[in-house]
């Protein structure tokens, strides 16, 4: 019997998420770092309004938005304006953070929850069978657990060890990154610019440090291991935003390259691949983070019920097919700011702004772009035939009898949320499932029944008739799977 269900390999954003909602569900959960230390480097600063839901799902949210700037207006593109105030959600908003803030946030919780997590520990070697897998760590040591996820990112060793495709390529453009004092800071929040030369960002930490980062055309030669002095990135926004606010201190600067790279597969028998160890693309949208937290709330209750032998069958597979797809479209918008901004032809580029422009005149495809960038707008297929409009997709945060929706998901379980106004829904399931009646006014669409998933998305919905408690149990039922083993213990 191992004394570990599940190991997560990385602890960054998305393996700590990871880790918290194992250790929610009561799975025996441990994360292993190859860092020693915890990094100063911070790439992440964009929580969106998901990421944001998903977060107030854990009791979360509230506790990361006073480390963090909200912006409720985004420019997508030259003269072209999202407003993101107007969104139908309680975090109507791109909450700037540094990825420190929400790893230091994530970390107390999963402490709090009794994760283990250890530092210093290099993955090596991997090998499955049947009932486990085996990590060998640098210096001859072994882990062994029933799972094991990948969250170590872009140059995964888990990957690596599997045997997966990283299929994608390279940008050409290098990014520098410089945090950096400002005598005169700019007004807006995000202050973004671009021009024929680039593109330059400036972000505040909230400290009074703030971190310059510029794509900057004429510098992209440069070896990755040369110094980045602040005079280059003086000049940078000099030339692409007409002013360096007035650049007087340097902490810190690097170079790199990003790269748009998808794993051909996220899941390799016992082991899956979570975050960046999966997914790769351009930071401009700030998606980055986001979809490795997203992947991480998707991943988390499957894996949890197969430790406890609860999964009904093809659960844990449903994890690739969601997420692959996401990462899919994830990676087709990111690519799209990129050549928006950084492609080479200045013709193409501004016909790609006019055409984002148009896009933003228009209320349907203004709230499908809305939706795609801050992940609002994410849903998963249904996989059966005549399935409800709902199924599959992000359940809004619905007043109930008991308090808001998302406040109700923080335990983890699935909610059946009973809106029929007679109870015969919630009378019918019992004490199989946890029961919310909705307290709300009528809503046109809104289902007679929703059976929530603990990440938020509806698994079944059905409308008012004669056997709806009949179907509302079945889809329980078939959510439940088999009655749990006694003891958690890894198959």
């Amino acid at each position: 019997m191992n004394p570990t269900d599940v190991i997560v390999v990385g602890a960054g954003p998305t393996g700590l998420m990871l880790a918290c909602e194992l250790a929610l569900a009561g799975v025996r959960c441990k994360i292993l770092e190859r860092r020693a230390e915890q990094p100063n480097i911070t790439r992440a600063f964009a929580v969106h309004a998901r990421t944001l839901e998903l977060l107030d799902a854990r009791g979360l949210a509230d506790d990361l938005l006073p480390r963090g700037v909200p912006v409720r207006r985004l420019q997508p593109a030259p003269g072209a304006a999202l407003d993101l105030s107007t969104l139908e959600t309680r975090y109507p908003m791109v909450l700037i953070v540094p990825q420190s803030g929400t790893e230091h946030l994530l970390e107390d919780r999963a402490r709090e929850l009794g994760v283990e997590i250890v530092r210093g520990a290099e993955v090596v070697g991997l090998r499955q069978d049947a009932r486990q897998v085996v990590l060998e760590l640098a210096g001859g040591r072994t882990e062994s657990a029933g799972y094991v996820v990948g969250c170590d990112g872009a140059h995964s060793r888990v990957r690596g060890l599997l045997g997966i495709d990283f299929a994608g390529k390279q940008y050409e453009t290098h990014i520098l990154l410089a945090d950096v004092r400002l005598a005169e800071p700019p007004e807006d929040a995000l202050f973004a610019a671009n021009g024929p030369e680039g593109v330059v960002l400036m972000v505040p930490f909230g400290d009074g440090w703030f971190r310059a980062i510029a794509w900057d055309r004429l510098r992209e030669q440069v070896p990755l291991d040369v110094p980045l002095p602040m005079a280059e990135m003086r000049d940078a926004f000099l030339r692409i935003a007409g002013t360096d606010f007035g650049m007087r201190e340097q902490r810190w600067s690097s170079r790199f390259l990003s790269e748009r790279r998808q794993a051909r597969r996220y899941r390799a028998g016992r082991v899956f691949l979570a975050g960046d160890s999966a997914h790769v693309h351009s930071p401009l949208g700030g998606q980055g983070m986001n979809t490795g937290i997203q992947d991480a709330m998707n991943l988390g209750w499957k894996l949890a019920a197969a430790v406890r032998g609860q999964a009904p069958d093809g659960l844990l597979d449903t994890y690739e097919r969601e997420r692959h797809r996401v990462g899919t479209q994830v990676l087709a918008l990111t690519d799209a700011f990129n050549r928006l901004v950084l492609g080479r032809s200045a013709i193409r580029r501004a016909l790609r702004a006019l055409t984002i422009r148009l896009l933003l005149r228009f209320g349907r495809s203004r709230r499908l772009l809305a939706g795609r960038l801050t992940g609002l707008g994410i849903g998963y297929p249904a996989t059966t035939r005549h399935a409800h409009p709902w199924t599959g997709r992000r359940v809004p945060d619905l007043p109930c009898t008991a308090g808001r929706l998302y406040e109700l998901l923080r335990d983890g379980r699935h909610l059946l949320v009973d809106a029929t106004g007679q109870g015969a829904v919630a009378a019918a399931v019992g004490q199989a499932v946890k029961v919310a009646r909705y307290a709300g006014p009528a809503v046109p669409g809104l289902p007679a029944a929703v059976l929530v998933r603990p990440d938020g998305y509806a698994a079944w919905a059905g409308e008012d008739r004669t056997d709806l408690p009949e179907l509302a149990e079945a889809a329980v039922g078939r959510c439940r799977g088999p009655a749990p083993r006694t003891h958690p213990a890894s198959p």
